[in-house]
């Protein structure tokens, strides 16, 4: 089941969009690395070090219900991973000294509080890059979160779900969605490996 679904993602990225040609509409296609090459550059992006949150509020109230539905699955925080507080984030980033290079947020847009209290904190918010408008679409942030060096999702969002299995897919590890707080050290860990985004038990129809 993992090993198929892991496949069709890396067959999917041998035949990618690169902004040449249309699509079945007749409409111009996106070139999926417009979000990597408006932050980044052509010529820096191969060698860029940065990390991505992805901040998927899924509609509040049914959003909360998601993550805590998996929360009892998993073993999760049941709102972490909604709110993305600095220092939920610093927890992961900082260990990996990644919190010195640029921090990518993509978004749904929902709730400009999560991206607010990140740019006002004083570790963080230097290093936050956000997507400038015009590269701004699912394809681009897709291969930002892709191709970054450590991602934070959302584990309820089916978009967080599918970064995270097309990076296992593709050789890339540091995917953090599910973590809880250590009651006795109060340190965030992971609670389920990368393999539980697959994982039926836990996931559902998502998996």
């Amino acid at each position: 089941y993992v090993a198929s679904q892991e496949y069709s993602i890396r067959s999917l990225f041998h035949n990618y969009n690169t902004g040449d040609g249309k699509d079945i509409s007749g409409a111009p296609v996106k070139d999926m690395c417009s979000g990597i090459n408006a932050i980044f550059g052509k010529d820096q992006r191969s060698s860029a070090m940065y990390s991505v949150i992805h901040s998927r509020s899924l509609e509040g109230e049914p959003g909360f219900r998601l993550l805590g539905n998996l929360a009892n699955r998993s073993g999760c925080d049941p709102v972490a991973a909604l709110e993305m507080k600095p220092d939920y984030i610093k927890a992961i980033l900082k260990p990996l000294g990644m919190t010195k290079h640029p921090i990518v947020f993509i978004t749904d847009g929902q709730n400009p509080a999560v991206l607010e209290r990140l740019l006002a904190d004083p570790d963080l918010g230097p290093m936050i890059r956000t997507v400038p408008e015009e590269a701004c679409w699912i394809g681009g942030d897709l291969t930002l979160a892709i191709m970054s060096n450590a991602f934070i999702g959302n584990p309820a969002s089916t978009f967080t779900g599918f970064i995270a299995k097309s990076r296992l897919a593709l050789g890339f590890g540091h995917n953090y969605l599910f973590r809880a707080m250590d009651k006795d050290t109060g340190e965030w860990k992971t609670v389920c490996g990368d393999q539980c985004i697959f994982d039926k038990s836990v996931m559902n129809v998502m998996s």
